[in-house]
């Protein structure tokens, strides 16, 4: 177990936001407490949870005497990460969500790897898992030693454009220096793709992050978790999130715009997506929503070179829902059903 030692600053502070995770924070706080060699404060902020995950953070609170709690009215994960953020003490701070789990060695080796490069962020892989039986078989394969761990280094500009404009755009299965976030704050509020801007906003301070090819962060195929749930008007974040990002990344560097413009399309084609799946009457109710998303990706368009950087496939859906959007919704649906 990794403990916070009585009157010792934490190398690493883990932020850990949960709400309803009564069924998986416990392995999740477990995968964090097995991290061995280091200092670890674990910060749980339960937010507004009306299932059991109360009672297991009181049993957690028992087990581990470097964890405690903080307690929110379900005001959302921006909230939730914020708050812990203002009382972490580690010099080096990360977060992970409460359905997902750590491998052995992952915060170990990327507070090597930060300490060698003198980087300001240090990331890592993750592996996808949907069962116990899955993560087992991750957490028992023998640890990748770090000098097989391949690193790609960048600056903030190269990251923009190599990692983050290329899907890497997670808060998650990353360390970063304390003082690097500084005052930095996830935007409240939204709740899909509030990761993303957070990264945008961190990056002009950045003067070298490192990406490892380690599979260290254990991501949980949630069936219940935010993106698999039915559409809502807060999916409409992820468009909104891109939009925000776009101003501020265009206002350093302009070459960038065709990549960005890229991003915002594939936000707004999965909104429409999420749309398609609803029932016909759901799908009426939501046609303003629609309307909205035909109108953005119309002024995307407009904009030179943003094709090249689409990811298969979606130079056609692009084009297809443009031209005759409904018949895409109806055709969409009707695939993912029949």
């Amino acid at each position: 177990m990794s403990e916070k030692a009585d009157g010792k600053k934490p190398q690493i502070s883990v932020i850990v936001p949960v709400h309803n995770g009564q069924l998986y924070l416990e392995g999740c706080i477990e995968s964090i407490e097995s991290q061995a060699g280091l200092t670890l404060e674990v910060i749980i902020v339960n937010d507004g949870s009306t299932d059991d995950t109360a009672a297991v953070c009181d049993s957690l609170v028992g087990r581990y005497d470097n964890l405690r709690v903080i307690t929110l009215s379900d005001l959302g994960v921006s909230v939730a990460r914020n708050r812990g953020l203002e009382q972490a003490e580690g010099e080096y701070i990360t977060f992970v969500d409460a359905d997902d789990r750590l491998r052995p060695g992952t915060l170990a080796g990327l507070y090597r790897i930060l300490c060698e490069t003198d980087a300001d962020m240090a990331g890592c892989a993750f592996a996808v898992w949907s069962g116990q039986e899955e993560w087992k078989t991750l957490a028992e394969t023998p640890e990748k030693p770090l000098s097989e761990w391949k690193i790609v280094e960048y600056n903030n500009i190269s990251y923009l454009k190599d990692a983050l404009l290329c899907g890497n755009s997670r808060c998650w299965s990353k360390l970063y220096k304390r003082s690097l976030i500084g005052k930095t704050r996830f935007r409240e509020g939204l709740s899909i793709g509030e990761d993303m801007l957070f990264l945008v906003e961190l990056l002009p301070r950045v003067q070298r992050a490192v990406e490892a090819d380690y599979q260290g962060y254990g991501y949980y195929q949630n069936p219940n978790g935010a993106m698999k749930r039915p559409f809502t008007s807060a999916y409409m974040d992820q468009i909104y999130c891109w939009e925000m990002a776009k101003e501020l990344i265009l206002r350093r560097e302009p070459s960038l715009r065709p990549q960005v413009n890229a991003q915002l399309m594939v936000a707004i084609m999965l909104v429409v997506g999420k749309i398609a799946l609803l029932s016909g009457k759901a799908r009426k109710e939501a046609e303003g929503y629609l309307r909205i998303c035909r109108e953005k990706l119309r002024d995307c368009k407009k904009e030179q070179g943003c094709y090249a950087f689409l990811p298969p496939g979606y130079g056609l859906k692009v084009r297809f829902f443009g031209s005759m959007p409904h018949f895409y919704v109806r055709l969409y649906h009707c695939r993912k059903y029949l």
